[in-house]
């Protein structure tokens, strides 16, 4: 899986696209930077699971 970093780049690129579609009218790509920005966010969602559970794991003494 990609860095944490690069999904971060990914979305803001996706919104920048996104603007740029709004004002040249393109719905085309207006959906791609749509649908670049929900992948980019559901992957950073991914990370803030795992960074949740290694803290719950610390907090408890779990291993894993």
């Amino acid at each position: 899986m990609e860095s944490r970093g690069r999904f971060v780049f990914r979305k803001m690129a996706a919104q920048l696209k996104q603007e740029a579609a709004f004002l040249t009218g393109d719905r085309l790509m207006a959906a791609e930077a749509r649908t670049e920005e929900a992948e980019a966010s559901l992957c950073l969602t991914w990370y803030e699971i795992m960074d949740t559970i290694r803290d719950i794991r610390l907090l408890y003494g779990v291993r894993g």
